[in-house]
């Protein structure tokens, strides 16, 4: 066959390369290499140089054995061989990817396995960073604590009647968890199995009963309706603001969905339409 290489093995008598065949005997007779003229009774075939039989080597007793070799032949390259993704990540762009794969599977749920293949980086390149998952989801969770604080300290959280202070935070809460919603999320969902994940969950109740003595202080006042228990209307409230990392998504805004500043207004209206005294001035 045209373009076949056939190879044999040590115990082989010839070689063929194409269409051409090479072997052993292959000389002119008459040549000092010829059968008759070597003086090798392996050589000359059957014959030796007495012109007695010679038995057969066992060489060439045994069936010969060949292997076809089509084209070239190619090495293969080892997968470890190949070049590693280099690490381009900061700290806040590796703790987003920490952050989405946290809301995915769990926090229990993620290994740094799961994060290096995530993040498309080695472990110890992770340790470059951080010095394990936990100390990324408390920079995750103190991200988001930190902005719903901050809005406490707000000159408008913080002067006039208490009703129109607990509105604005009403408002910047729901505005906050909409624009940091991966982090609130993950602070939403935390259970306490950590020391990071106890320490968050008493920063929220520390958030909330601000919240809930604000919203005692507008019943004081005359503002809010004095027959809901405030600690259960502080719940209700969130309640309803919490909700929005089920199904708010800010990619759908302007397909038909609805945009932050129009979830805010409505989440305001809605709550404040039944806590009120008195109609909104």
């Amino acid at each position: 066959m045209s373009g076949m290489v056939q190879i044999l093995l040590p115990n082989d008598r010839s070689v063929q390369e194409g269409p051409d065949t090479v072997t052993a005997h292959s000389q002119k007779p008459g040549t000092p290499e010829s059968p008759g003229n070597s003086g090798n009774p392996a050589d000359s075939g059957s014959r030796g140089y007495s012109g007695e039989a010679v038995p057969p080597t066992a060489a060439s007793a045994s069936p010969r054995r060949r292997r076809t070799v089509a084209g070239p032949v190619r090495r293969s390259t080892s997968i470890s061989a190949m070049p590693a993704k280099r690490d381009t990540y900061t700290p806040d762009t590796l703790l987003a990817v920490a952050v989405r794969v946290f809301n995915e599977r769990g926090y229990d749920g993620t290994s740094m396995e799961h994060l290096s293949r995530a993040a498309g980086i080695s472990k110890s390149s992770i340790y470059h960073h951080v010095t394990g998952k936990e100390e990324l989801l408390r920079r995750a969770i103190s991200r988001a604590l930190d902005e719903l604080f901050a809005l406490l300290e707000e000159p408008a959280a913080l002067r006039g009647r208490a009703v129109d202070r607990l509105e604005h935070v009403t408002r910047r809460t729901a505005e906050v968890l909409m624009a940091d919603l991966p982090y609130v999320t993950l602070l939403l969902r935390v259970r306490g199995n950590t020391d990071t994940e106890r320490w968050a969950m008493a920063r929220r109740r520390e958030f909330d009963q601000q919240v809930a003595a604000l919203l005692k202080q507008a019943a004081a006042e005359g503002d809010l309706r004095t027959d809901v228990d405030p600690r259960l209307a502080t719940r209700l409230l969130f309640g309803m603001i919490n909700s929005l990392v089920e199904w708010y998504r800010p990619d759908r805004s302007g397909h038909g969905g609805h945009t932050k500043d129009e979830v805010a207004e409505a989440v305001v209206r809605t709550a404040f339409a039944g806590l009120r005294t008195t109609p909104e001035r």
